[in-house]
């Protein structure tokens, strides 16, 4: 599943120290649950407890994770839109990740100076929503001028796209996100196909310091950032960089030791993984058996067949049936045979939509 999720910021918000935290955790072992491809891009485990509780059960020669990437994108200032510092660069990366997570500042540190001068997390929100918003309105612009043309010779498609343009315009112009407005059914995949940056979906990260963390990890910025977020129906990950870059770099007792004195139940990288990955529509489905226990990445929505090629292009174009029960049965009865036995095991076919936690085994003949 070639997703990624963004990482954006204004300078010195926390976002490369975030960053350094998902790569310096792969850095040392390849037993880690991070892996590092190239500078700007980290490849996560998606951390999952169904997992382990299925190695329990099933006892294979090996367990293997699903993953996806992060992107640490360039960082941006206000007048990026108009190619202002690596505005550019900014924009052409942030065009090829599929969600975005936006770093915000949280925290005050004398010793860290802030681009504005002063720490303010919702102008450095509208900052950077801003440079996107006046992406979008450019690309939209042209995209009028081109399509108004073909409109007029009475072209189907031409006058549909027009339609839809003409509803996003206003909506930008008066400095909102065009993932606010409301689209059909008939117009979404217009709207996919002019790939905006405003029509991404945004996950907050609310960058706190130590301090904060030891005081249980909110203060006046992080419920801020929780307001501002809730009008646009956005989720905020409360996170301090700086104890996840600690933290990566520890074997797993010595993490949850960590932890535990830090008055923290759950590490903020594994809860921003799990955010960014449903934020992204992906779910889990798994193999089990004597020789692995596998967790797939795939997305919501997805029928048997389409997850069955995940594995192997052979599994759909031969795909006959998918042999599924439910996690939570297979874990009451303890083991596939006694899940049959009591009727959990369902026989699906092509129209089966895969869910979140489902249990498989591929029927195919190639």
């Amino acid at each position: 599943m070639a997703l990624t999720a963004g990482i954006v910021g204004l300078p010195n918000v926390g976002k490369s120290t975030l960053f350094n935290a998902i790569t310096k955790a792969g850095v040392e072992a390849a037993n880690y649950p991070f892996a590092t491809i190239d500078p700007n891009v980290g490849v996560v485990e998606v951390p999952d407890e169904r997992l382990q509780k299925l190695t329990e059960l099933v006892k294979p020669k090996k367990t293997v994770p699903t993953t996806f990437e992060f992107t640490d994108i360039a960082g941006i200032v206000k007048g990026a839109s108009r190619g202002e510092g690596l505005g550019n660069k900014f924009l052409s990366h942030i065009r090829q990740v599929d969600a975005i997570c936006q770093v915000v500042r949280c925290f005050e540190d004398e010793n860290i100076t802030h681009v504005a001068g002063k720490v303010d997390p919702i102008a450095d929100i509208e900052t950077i929503n801003l440079e996107l918003v006046l992406a979008d309105l450019e690309s939209v612009d042209k995209r009028i001028a081109r399509v108004a043309k073909i409109a007029k010779t009475k072209d189907k498609d031409a006058v549909a796209e027009l339609a839809v343009l003409e509803k996003i315009k206003p909506v930008l112009e008066d400095g909102q996100l065009a993932r606010t407005i409301e689209f059909t059914d008939e117009e979404l995949p217009i709207v996919k196909g002019l790939f905006l940056l405003t029509t991404k979906p945004m996950l907050y990260i609310a960058n706190i310091s130590e301090d904060d963390v030891a005081e249980g990890g909110h203060n006046q910025y992080v419920q801020l950032v929780e307001e501002y977020a809730a009008k646009e129906d956005a989720e905020v990950v409360v996170i301090c960089a700086r104890v996840e870059e600690e933290v990566a770099e520890l074997e797993e007792e010595e993490k949850q030791v960590f932890l535990e004195e830090m008055g923290i139940e759950t590490s903020g990288l594994d809860i921003l993984i799990q955010k960014a990955y449903h934020l992204l529509g992906l779910a889990t489905y798994f193999t089990a058996g004597e020789q692995e226990v596998r967790a797939w990445t795939f997305r919501r929505g997805m029928k048997a067949p389409q997850c069955a090629g995940i594995i192997h292009s052979d599994f759909e174009r031969g795909f006959i049936r998918a042999e599924t029960v439910a996690y939570a049965d297979l874990l009451e009865f303890g083991s596939m045979g006694a899940a049959k036995e009591n009727g959990k095991v369902r026989q699906e076919g092509k129209e089966y939509i895969v869910q979140d936690g489902d249990v498989m085994l591929f029927r195919f003949n190639v």
